[in-house]
């Protein structure tokens, strides 16, 4: 069935009781309340009981509540602005330890990841890279981090990185005008996603090059087209965005990559280690060094 619940609702209207009416009316002016209310709690809002609402959900083709709550969730990530996710977050975490809601939150989104995420997409986006001479990492905005942690570790293990972080499309551009169908470009973007990382990956695919993509969905606007998506789960926290399960993806690829290139970072880090010790880099206690 369609994951568009708006699409959903609008089709089924004139089936609709008078309780399911004010249940579709409420979803549909606010689904981003709605999206992360309990049956009952969306029940006691409209005024009708948590069974209505469970019925509700079954009966537009929903396993159930948690499978109609799901497709309004996904819709809604593109759509809030930040004053509407600082809305939802306040509604949602109200009177609750926000410490452990947050922290079983970023448990779920790793564990739905490593559920999701395709091992054949995985092991072919380590290939590209281990293949080419260059490599592009794309991210902006709040994915900007994810991006500079990526190019940070792949620095040590190929000679040509380039980490791409501004968000203007122009200056973009401007730094991946010279790509070539041999170079790999690594796009990561989540909802809300950035259009400047879209149209470049776009771009990139349309010279030949490969585009892996670190994103929520093969179905996402950056999946669309990549060579290679690793898909992975983001979740909006008011108006932070967690990307707890994405780096987790990205420590998994610098892990498989670096295993690969096993004798070239032996080298590399031997020299290294008596470069930060002749200058101090990293301070020596009893305990192991911390980099």
């Amino acid at each position: 069935m369609s994951n568009d619940i708006l699409t959903v609702l609008q089709t089924n209207a004139p089936t609709f009781s008078k309780g399911q009416r004010l249940i579709a009316k409420y979803i549909t002016e606010s689904y981003d309340k709605a999206a992360f209310m309990t049956a009952s709690k969306l029940g006691k809002k409209v005024g009708v009981s948590e069974s209505t609402v469970v019925r509700f959900a079954v009966e537009l083709g929903y396993d159930g509540y948690p499978s109609m709550q799901k497709a309004i969730q996904e819709m809604v990530l593109n759509r809030l602005t930040s004053v509407q996710r600082i809305e939802v977050a306040n509604d949602r975490f109200s009177d609750q330890d926000v410490v452990s809601m947050v922290l079983q939150a970023d448990a779920d989104k790793l564990r739905q990841t490593g559920e999701m995420l395709d091992r054949e997409q995985f092991q072919g986006a380590v290939q590209a890279i281990l293949d080419t001479d260059r490599v592009y990492i794309l991210g902006v905005r709040s994915a900007a981090p994810l991006a500079q942690f990526l190019g940070y570790y792949l620095n040590y293990m190929s000679p040509n990185i380039h980490v791409v972080t501004t968000s203007g499309e122009g200056e973009m551009f401007e730094k991946i005008v010279g790509i070539k169908p041999e170079d790999v470009v690594i796009a990561i973007s989540f909802p809300r996603y950035s259009s400047a990382t879209v149209k470049a990956a776009e771009y990139c695919a349309s010279t030949g090059a490969k585009v892996i993509a670190l994103t929520d969905s093969k179905l996402s606007p950056l999946g669309q087209s990549a060579n290679f998506v690793l898909e992975s789960k983001s979740d909006m926290v008011s108006l932070v965005d967690s990307l707890v399960a994405p780096m987790s993806v990205i420590n998994a690829l610098i892990v498989a990559i670096a295993a690969r290139r096993e004798q070239r970072l032996s080298r590399i880090f031997t020299a290294l280690e008596g470069v930060w010790d002749q200058f101090h880099v990293y301070e020596k206690g009893e305990g192991p060094n911390v980099r």
